[in-house]
């Protein structure tokens, strides 16, 4: 399906081009203070939702109008953000109260709440069980139906999970899972960890992406600063290259081969798949300081990198285009 955004919010010489990626639109985030999480998408209704953690609210972002049209308030620290679009709801998981809040997707009105007590995290959406799963607590994943609002599987982990991934064409889940320093490897059909994979080479495993296709799962670590590539069936670490500081968010672009990597330290550091084992850094793309947070839709190939208010610095999305690699 491809998707046809583009509208307003193009100040005057906000381009920043590279043969990577090249900034095309800045949308402002007008009164939004404190740090931004994560960002989902609703594909059919072009939106983008921006968990803007310290802010308490979920900004609604028009695509095609280039602009905040809603707010969602009375948050709890607002961490992982997901659209279900088979039955029309938004999941929010929120760090403070351990809840994650469901919302109709068309008048944003709340249709429910999960209670998981304590540091509701990531949060993904499963297409094939039309369920969402949230990482919470200091050990939990919850499965929770979006049509009834009720958590229906509930699966223990060694500590707080933070980025995970799900297979498309199988059954596993894979958790970054940083105080443990490992990789949990989830069955989701008996709710079972079925393997961990040891993360020798970098600690403090945030962000992760899957590559399905390649067997490759990419991993972000902070401690130091590093991308782990890591083979989906045998846990191997099959590459390492150096990455952005603070990184919070990564995203794999299987079109071009590449791999985006946000960062605080106010880079995108893009990395070039030349084949399943091999990857070096493209380029680093300039964004701004605390920018850890980002989302890519493949369909459009844009990347959207969430920068927040420090100093002088507004609060906005960066909005950038991917030049193709072929």
């Amino acid at each position: 399906m491809m998707l046809a955004f583009g509208g307003k919010g193009y100040p005057e010489g906000a381009a920043n081009s590279s043969n990577l990626l090249t900034q095309v639109q800045v949308i402002p985030l007008d009164g939004v203070e404190g740090r931004i999480d994560h960002l989902g998408l609703d594909a059919k209704g072009r939106r983008l939702f921006v968990a803007a953690l310290g802010n308490d609210t979920v900004e609604v972002v028009d695509l095609v109008a280039g602009k905040v049209i809603q707010h969602i308030g009375n948050l709890r620290a607002p961490q992982g953000i997901a659209f279900a679009p088979e039955s029309n709801r938004l999941a929010v998981a929120n760090d403070k109260d351990g809840s994650c809040r469901l919302y109709d997707g068309t008048s944003l009105q709340q249709t429910a709440t999960i209670e998981l007590k304590d540091d509701a995290d990531n949060v993904r959406y499963d297409a094939v069980s039309r369920r969402f799963w949230v990482g919470y607590g200091d050990g939990g994943l919850a499965a929770i139906d979006p049509e009834s609002g009720k958590q229906v599987a509930d699966i223990k982990l060694d500590a707080h999970p933070e980025s995970f991934q799900l297979e498309t064409k199988g059954k596993r889940i894979f958790v970054n899972v940083p105080n443990a320093g490992h990789v949990a490897v989830v069955d989701r059909e008996t709710g079972t960890v079925i393997e961990k994979f040891p993360l020798k080479e970098a600690h403090a495993n945030f962000p992760m992406a899957l590559d399905e296709a390649d067997h490759r799962l990419f991993i972000g670590c902070r401690s130091p600063a590093k991308l782990l590539v890591l083979d989906t069936e045998t846990g191997k670490t099959v590459a390492t290259v150096d990455i952005v500081g603070d990184t919070d968010d990564l995203f794999y672009d299987a079109a071009n081969k590449r791999i985006y990597v946000s960062g605080g330290e106010g880079r995108v550091t893009v990395i070039s798949q030349t084949n399943a084992g091999r990857y070096s850094v493209a380029g680093q793309v300039t964004t701004a300081p605390g920018a850890r947070t980002s989302f890519f839709v493949r369909e459009t190939a844009t990347l959207y990198v969430a920068v927040p208010h420090l100093g002088e610095q507004k609060a906005e999305l960066r909005v950038f285009t991917v030049v193709s690699a072929k």
